[in-house]
């Protein structure tokens, strides 16, 4: 894994029940329930929790959730919940005292000044941290006529002025979070709150779309945001089943050499003339075949289409083949080991993957 603590941002860092974000602490990745009533919620948590999830957000609209809640907490489930909460104060009191890890909401838009001091005492007692989030669709109509649209710059203003709120009555548990469904628009936001505060940033591209284009933009957002060392959380919101959030999150932080787990890094070719194998049915059979699989230590595997772009090009894999005409040679280390036929590449591949299980 490459260091992301040499490049990072140094914030605040905050507890989360069991998880700890910001300081030097994994990025963690989140993703949010879409279900109600207990048993469904229950069952999507769990499944999420197996997936990797790090935390998970619900929404808490009423009395009935909090119920939820608080059943939750008693579970065996093991990651600290997130309560969403949206205008009703109350919810963000009754959630803090039924055992909620953390409160996100927007102070702008739950009420008076005072409401938000009811809510900040109640998380204070109870040692529960705040997400401060915003994003374009709940930006409030004075920062609008203020900056004439939803700018980076109108975004982290109403960010910080929340924070500021939040700071002004003794409270310093939070977390930051502006989204936007523009990924330049959400990293020129977040730009300008690395540079104003001391919190821990939740990243995400909000209203990202659908599964192949909802992974573009995320990446292309949260990427480019972590790539400059900001970011401590992340989500990758999709229109799609959320235990898919978690597995391209996973992704993405894998993809940057950001993860904190054993991760199997895959390298191939992208194919040209000289290819003589089916380079493209060979990764994807192998990236199938250990897609999940659980490592002891990080292991890079080559994919290469011929021995031109193979031991040399690929020199620092642990492991791989690069193709030749109906066969590939398998090579450690930019070394050659042997020759071995084509319908053998990928059992080969996975029989050297064994000593890193």
């Amino acid at each position: 894994m490459t260091n992301y603590n040499q490049i990072r941002r140094k914030s605040k860092e905050i507890k989360i029940g069991k998880i700890a974000i910001g300081g030097n602490n994994p990025i963690a990745v989140q993703s949010m329930v879409n279900v109600s009533g207990y048993d469904a919620v229950y069952s999507q948590m769990k499944e999420l929790e197996m997936a990797g999830c790090d935390i998970i957000r619900m929404t808490v609209p009423d009395a009935d959730a909090v119920k939820v809640l608080a059943k939750l907490k008693e579970s065996d489930l093991t990651m600290p919940i997130v309560a969403d909460i949206h205008f009703d104060y109350r919810m963000a009191i009754e959630a803090a005292m039924a055992g909620a890890d953390k409160i996100r909401i927007n102070p702008g838009n739950i009420g008076s000044e005072d409401r938000v001091k009811a809510v900040v005492n109640v998380c204070r007692a109870k040692n529960v941290p705040i997400r401060v989030g915003v994003n374009s669709g709940s930006l409030a109509k004075s920062k609008l006529e203020a900056f004439g649209r939803a700018s980076a710059a109108a975004l982290a203003e109403s960010a910080l002025e929340n924070v500021r709120l939040l700071e002004k009555y003794d409270f310093d548990g939070i977390v930051v979070a502006v989204k936007s469904s523009s990924p330049y628009t959400m990293v020129s936001a977040n730009k300008i709150l690395a540079d104003a505060c001391k919190y821990p940033i939740h990243l995400g591209v909000t209203e990202a779309g659908t599964r192949h284009g909802g992974i573009l933009k995320s990446a292309a957002g949260i990427g480019g945001m972590l790539l400059q060392g900001i970011g401590d959380t992340i989500r990758i919101s999709l229109t799609d089943r959320p235990v898919e959030e978690v597995k391209e999150g996973i992704a993405l932080l894998k993809s940057l050499s950001f993860y904190s787990k054993p991760t199997l890094d895959i390298v191939s070719c992208p194919t040209c003339g000289r290819t003589k194998i089916d380079i493209i049915s060979l990764a994807a059979e192998f990236e199938e075949r250990t897609a999940g699989i659980a490592l002891k230590q990080n292991c890079k595997v080559a994919i290469m289409g011929c021995v031109v772009n193979g031991p040399g090009e690929a020199g620092d894999a642990d492991f791989g083949i690069a193709g030749g005409v109906g066969e590939a040679v398998l090579f450690k280390k930019g070394k050659i080991v042997c020759k071995i036929p084509e319908d053998c590449i990928v059992s080969t591949l996975l029989g050297e993957l064994e000593q890193y299980k």
